[in-house]
């Protein structure tokens, strides 16, 4: 059951990725409004997303893959932030969604902490 979860996650951040380059806008009214380079930056972590779940599929590198998944879970928390903020002002109807993300980065840290040590 831990290796088919494995390949899920994997799967997971590779399309999570592939996203980034697909429906960048979505990524783009997220960025928080401190950050420059916006749109670099989006490519940036979907390459990064890509590239970790690819590395999270053989055992050589699963463990580094899963702490550089931690590290980018941990970098874009500020993203999931903003969204629940922006959601706030505008009184969004997703505001429950940018709520529920906060605590969902802690199940996702929690899912790649049990590849660190493969």
């Amino acid at each position: 059951m831990k290796l088919v979860l494995l390949y899920f996650m994997a799967a997971f951040y590779i399309a999570a990725g592939v996203n980034h380059f697909v429906n960048p806008k979505m990524y783009q009214d997220i960025m928080p409004r401190y950050l420059p380079y916006h749109l670099p930056l989006i490519y940036v972590s979907g390459v990064c997303e890509i590239l970790f779940g690819v590395l999270l599929i053989p055992e050589a590198t699963r463990s580094v893959a899963a702490w550089l998944i931690i590290a980018l879970l941990v970098a874009v928390f500020p993203a999931n932030v903003e969204m629940m903020i922006t959601a706030w002002e505008r009184k969004s109807s997703i505001l429950w969604i940018a709520v529920l993300r906060l605590p969902l980065q802690l199940v996702l840290i929690w899912w790649a902490w049990l590849y660190t040590e493969s």
